[in-house]
C-alpha cells in the first residue's frame, strides 16, 4: 500500500523530462518523466531505497534524505514544504490515536468583529475543507446565484465538485478543484481530511480521487469568476492564516476597475447582511 508521500515523489518525477535538469536522453521509457535511477542517483540514494519509499514500504526517511529528494526533483519552496508535511503524516508523527471528529466551526467574536469591519467588502472565513463559517454582505452578492450559500452549511470544496454551476462560475475551475484538493492535506490533522474526504468521495467521484492522490501544488492566481448575472470577474485573493483556529480569514479585491463596477452593481442588490454559520 502507498502513502502521500511515495505518490507525490512518484507523480512529481513522471512529470520532469529529463532534459529539463540537464539529463540526457536515454531514449524510450516504460513510463513518462524522470527514471527512478537518475532520481536516485541526483539524491544520492539507491534506487532499492527510493523504490521503498515510492510504493510505502519504507515510512521514515531521515530529514537529510527528504531534503535530497527536494533538491533532487528541483522542487520550489511550496512544494518542499509539502514533502516534508507528507513525510511527517506517512512516517506518523501527525497522528492522532483518537476517533476522528468533524473540525472546529466556530469563529471567534474578534474575528467576527473584523468581519464586520470589512463591510461591505467580500470577505469569508473558512477552514482547510472549504466550511464558508462567516462571510460578508460583498461575499453573499458576489456568490449569489452559484448555489454554494444555499446549503445549510456550506461547503466551497463540495460545491467545485458536485455543483455543476461550478464549473462555469469559475472560469479556472481545474485550478481551483487543484487548490481545494490539496488544501485537504493541511487540514488539522489527517484523520480530519480522512473524515471529510470519506463523506466527499462518493458524490464527488473519480475526478476529486484523482486529484487528492496526485499531490498537486496548485498556482493561486487571480480568481476570474463568470457571474450568473453575466460579469466577468477578476479578484486579488490576501489570506490570513488564523493558525490557533485552523481557519483563514479570506479578503477578495476587485483587480481592474470594470470588476469594481460590477461588484459595487451586485452589491446594489438585494441580499443577506454578514452571516455566521454554526
Amino acid at each position: 500500500m502507498g502513502t502521500p508521500l511515495g505518490d507525490f515523489i512518484r507523480t512529481k518525477r513522471d512529470s520532469i523530462q529529463p532534459e529539463s535538469l540537464g539529463l540526457p536522453d536515454r531514449g524510450r521509457r516504460r513510463s513518462p518523466g524522470l527514471r527512478r535511477l537518475d532520481l536516485a542517483t541526483r539524491a544520492g540514494v539507491s534506487v532499492e531505497y527510493l523504490t521503498r519509499i515510492e510504493q510505502g514500504r519504507d515510512r521514515n526517511p531521515s530529514v537529510t534524505v527528504v531534503n535530497a529528494l527536494a533538491d533532487a526533483l528541483s522542487l520550489d519552496a511550496s512544494e518542499r514544504n509539502h514533502l516534508r508535511y507528507l513525510a511527517k503524516i506517512s512516517g506518523g508523527e501527525c497522528i492522532a490515536h483518537t476517533q476522528p471528529a468533524p473540525p472546529r466551526r466556530e469563529v471567534r467574536p474578534s474575528v467576527l468583529e473584523t468581519l464586520r469591519l470589512l463591510e461591505p467588502g467580500i470577505a469569508m472565513v473558512t477552514n482547510k475543507l472549504g466550511d464558508v463559517l462567516a462571510h460578508t454582505s460583498g461575499y453573499a452578492s458576489v456568490m449569489s446565484g452559484t448555489g454554494l450559500l444555499d446549503a445549510e452549511a456550506p461547503n466551497l470544496t463540495r460545491h467545485v465538485f458536485t455543483d455543476p454551476r461550478a464549473r462555469t462560475f469559475f472560469a479556472d475551475w481545474d485550478d481551483i478543484a487543484d487548490q481545494q484538493v490539496f488544501d485537504l492535506w493541511l487540514a488539522p490533522s489527517i484523520e480530519v481530511s480522512e473524515w471529510f474526504t470519506a463523506e466527499l468521495t462518493p458524490v464527488a467521484g473519480p475526478e476529486f480521487t484523482r486529484r487528492l492522490n496526485r499531490h498537486v501544488v496548485p498556482r493561486r492566481g487571480t480568481l476570474r469568476l463568470n457571474h450568473p448575472s453575466g460579469c466577468a470577474l477578476q479578484l486579488h485573493r490576501e489570506t490570513l492564516e488564523l493558525a490557533s483556529d485552523a481557519q483563514q480569514l479570506v479578503v477578495l479585491l476587485p483587480a481592474d476597475e470594470q470588476t469594481a463596477q460590477a461588484v459595487d452593481q451586485l452589491r446594489r442588490r438585494p441580499h443577506s447582511r454578514l452571516r455566521a454559520i454554526s
